[in-house]
């Protein structure tokens, strides 16, 4: 059989392109003497009949920019698709403020820093969105002196805050 006929038979069989298919130098006399699709099954099994892998796109290029995303890098203003309520859901950055507050709130009343009958009042200010965080907070609970008076916060970084 002609060669070029075992490579069209050999790429069927092994299922890639004609262009991928090798043969061995010292082995072109066995493959011409093939003349069945079972004879080019045995040439490919015995190695006188190969083919190149393919090659396939590198990954080279996507691991960098995903090391780089990893990084912080690559998420500019140009890389954001959809509007910042889109990407981040409200609900959720709601749900997240609000409950840090209401932890702060019940670890005052544990420590004794904040006394029972100003908490409900504060915690429906928290529910009514009076305070954008834990530190605006506990600026509004200083401003008012609603800490107990024991117990005064000597916090540095709120101090700064006020001031």
């Amino acid at each position: 059989m002609a060669m070029n006929s075992v490579r069209r038979i050999a790429s069927d069989l092994i299922g890639v392109g004609e262009n991928k298919i090798r043969f061995r130098t010292d082995a072109t006399q066995k493959i011409s003497d093939a003349l069945t699709r079972d004879d080019v099954r045995g040439l490919i099994n015995d190695g006188s009949v190969y083919f190149l892998q393919p090659r396939g796109v590198s990954r080279l290029r996507g691991r960098e920019k995903d090391a780089a995303k990893r990084k912080g890098r690559r998420g500019g203003p140009g890389s954001k698709k959809g509007t910042h309520s889109a990407r981040l859901d409200s609900k959720e950055t709601w749900i997240s403020k609000v409950r840090a507050q209401r932890n702060h709130l019940r670890g005052l009343l544990a420590e004794k820093k904040l006394p029972r009958k100003s908490a409900r009042k504060i915690y429906m200010m928290i529910k009514g969105n009076a305070f954008k965080g834990v530190k605006i907070l506990d600026i509004y609970l200083k401003d008012n002196k609603l800490f107990s008076s024991a117990e005064q916060l000597s916090n540095k970084k709120l101090d700064k805050l006020i001031k």
